[in-house]
């Protein structure tokens, strides 16, 4: 199954796509961002993607401290770039988990993971280290199963100017170290490649 995109006006407002968006019935297990003011529906991961997301969540939970989430499916907004994501996996220094708030400033991550699908590898590897550097989102984790040379993990970090630099691009079986708040070694050799 592949990616559904529902058009808006174009002249909508970001309170009225995001009015929208929390309104819907979406289909169950789906999906349902807002990628550059189009809201995209896409279909449950498959298992291959969520043992990677399952795996690193572990990772963290070993190296943050206690006061911080990690959360799978926690949606973070990016009004200027149009933008409400849905990171694989989300780290927040600080969850209020009282209330019925459906997302978070992406200010408030330190770090996002996105882990591509055939469908939705453009967006995890154009708009949203795009939307989540302008969004001042120091790390961002992107484990591309489908790069064209064969599956990498590549860490984005010292976002400025709504741009990341590439600190480090490893292939699948290769360890990639996150830095400080972090200090962990992701061993990547324990990730199906698809």
């Amino acid at each position: 199954m592949r990616a559904l995109t529902v058009s808006q006006e174009p002249d909508q407002s970001w309170d009225d796509l995001v009015r929208f968006w929390e309104g819907m019935e979406w289909p169950e297990g789906s999906k349902v961002e807002i990628i550059e003011g189009i809201i995209t529906v896409s279909p449950a991961p498959a298992s291959g993607h969520n043992v990677i997301a399952s795996r690193i969540h572990r990772r963290l939970l070993s190296v943050i401290p206690e006061e911080w989430e990690v959360c799978q499916t926690l949606a973070v907004a990016v009004p200027s770039r149009l933008g409400m994501f849905i990171p694989d996996l989300v780290v927040v220094r600080e969850l209020d988990g009282e209330g019925e708030a459906t997302h978070i400033p992406a200010g408030m991550a330190e770090l996002a993971v996105e882990i591509t699908s055939k469908s939705n590898a453009r967006h995890d590897r154009v708009s949203k280290p795009t939307g989540y550097a302008a969004a001042g989102v120091p790390l961002y984790l992107l484990v591309d199963r489908w790069a064209e040379r064969g599956p990498t993990v590549t860490l984005y970090g010292q976002p400025k100017g709504g741009v990341y630099r590439v600190l480090s691009t490893v292939k699948f079986g290769e360890p990639i170290k996150l830095p400080a708040p972090f200090d962990l070694v992701i061993d990547t050799s324990e990730f199906p490649a698809k």
